[in-house]
């Protein structure tokens, strides 16, 4: 066989991969996970600002977003503590997924009748349910993900996770959109009955990711290796050491040392002192990104686009096209590795994030708005799926929620919060000013990304 026709070969193996009943499975987990977060984001901060809600206070409203940096906190309780009677049904896994779920139907269904203009707080405690439930409902779906296979099919099943989430992304933001405009008596109008309704229908879609956790099979239970078992002995131990107290609070401070601190001392265990450079790397990886994506749908409200043209280029066209990257960059990292890609994944963002500066000294153009929307969302797509296929190479799969969940939320934790701000610089400065900033965030993270490589490197070397 010749060297093209082996290649050509290899190629398409790449691509069958797709095809793997797991990597199926995260294309509607994803769509589960997806379809919370604009509705709590990128399309409660239209409905805010239609409403006439000031700029800055939506900016601020995106803060109920730090639940996704802090889930961390539960999610030991997520990957040790069962579910009474749902655990044995359904599994430790799925039983924490239907309870996410059905949090998740009810608090759409509380935003969907709360007004932005008579209970603005009333608004905001739903929409902090929404991203608590949506954030564990993640933990848990990370979990179930690396627990199901192994490292070759993780950057397949985050390419097809992300295809999933970016679908669902597509029906919160321009199906949501499309429903508010359709049931709105006067559509260029605010009508509060419209978004009910609009909220009301994305509450109902959740049936999907409802259905798949009660069809899909349990993960395998992870067997646990010699060191989580002297962990166990331990937990015997700090329980007999506070045996004076009383037996709940004994056998709870047992518990905790392994479902908490076990995990969190494994990664430093692992890394050492070059756990500070990856926890860097995750901290600030997409922070060009997180930052713009809070204050986008404002920006692009006030560059004058309509609804019609957001729900057209932006929740539609630009959504496909980061699914394109999604699965672009799930084949490059099978072919030429994690890091190679996660550097050329950053590099992309980076850069296309300056063509939003040039977007806003154009100000209403449709055809330069699919221009960057296209360039944009296709490389983040390509980072996205490389940066979780990283992440989870760093995860001990004993621990498999609890740490995926700590990475996650660093990689939210900073960028949130430096997001909630950017109303606020923007009053003050301009578009142009903040995009060029938000771009030059981004490059510091190619050299961390660099000594991460390092790392590998050496890691493999003493192995």
């Amino acid at each position: 066989m010749s060297s093209v026709d082996s290649n050509s070969r290899t190629w398409l193996d790449s691509i069958k991969i797709y095809l793997h009943p797991r990597a199926i499975t995260l294309l509607f987990f994803g769509f589960s996970s997806g379809l919370p977060l604009l509705l709590v984001f990128g399309t409660l901060s239209f409905w805010l600002r239609e409403a006439g809600v000031e700029r800055s206070l939506i900016t601020y409203f995106s803060w109920v977003g730090l639940a996704y940096g802090f889930k961390w906190l539960w999610a030991p309780l997520v990957d040790r503590l069962p579910i009474p009677i749902l655990s044995k049904l359904l599994g430790r896994r799925r039983a924490w997924l239907l309870i996410a779920q059905l949090m998740l139907v009810i608090g759409l269904i509380g935003l969907s009748h709360a007004d932005p203009l008579d209970n603005l707080e009333w608004m905001a405690l739903f929409a902090l349910l929404v991203a608590f439930s949506s954030a564990t409902q993640d933990i848990v779906i990370d979990a179930y993900r690396i627990e199901s296979a192994g490292e070759r099919l993780q950057a397949a099943m985050a390419a097809t996770y992300m295809a999933g989430y970016r679908i669902a992304m597509i029906v919160a933001g321009a199906g949501a959109l499309a429903l508010a405009n359709m049931f709105s008596i006067f559509p260029d109008l605010y009508d509060l009955n419209a978004w009910k309704t609009a909220y009301l229908c994305m509450a109902a879609l959740m049936m999907i990711g409802i259905f798949t956790t009660l069809v899909v099979k349990e993960p395998t239970a992870v067997e646990m290796d010699e060191e989580t078992l002297q962990q166990q002995e331990k937990i015997i131990e700090y329980t007999e050491r506070y045996a004076h107290l009383p037996d709940p609070i004994a056998r709870f401070l047992g518990w905790a040392y392994i479902a908490i601190i076990c995990p969190f001392v494994d990664f430093i265990q692992r890394y050492g002192k070059q756990a500070i450079i990856i926890l860097a790397l995750i901290g600030t990886y997409r922070i060009s990104d997180v930052i713009l994506g809070i204050i986008a749908n404002v920006f692009y409200v006030d560059m004058g686009f309509s609804k019609a043209d957001i729900a057209r280029i932006i929740k539609v066209y630009g959504v496909v096209m980061t699914i394109v990257g999604a699965g672009l960059g799930g084949i490059l990292v099978n072919r030429f590795g994690v890091l190679r890609i996660l550097f050329l994944g950053g590099l992309l963002v980076a850069l296309t994030n300056l063509l939003f500066a040039w977007l806003a000294t154009l100000g209403n153009n449709t055809t330069a708005l699919t221009v960057v929307i296209s360039l944009d969302n296709l490389s983040g797509g390509i980072a996205t799926a490389a940066f979780v296929a990283y992440l989870s190479s760093l995860t001990n799969i004993q621990y498999s929620a609890t740490q995926y969940a700590l990475f996650s939320s660093i990689m939210l934790l900073f960028p949130k919060f430096l997001g909630g701000f950017s109303g606020g610089f923007v009053d003050h400065y301009n578009y142009e000013t903040f995009f060029i900033i938000v771009a030059a965030l981004g490059l510091p993270v190619l050299f961390l990304v660099h000594l991460a490589s390092q790392i590998e490197k050496l890691k493999l070397k003493h192995k």
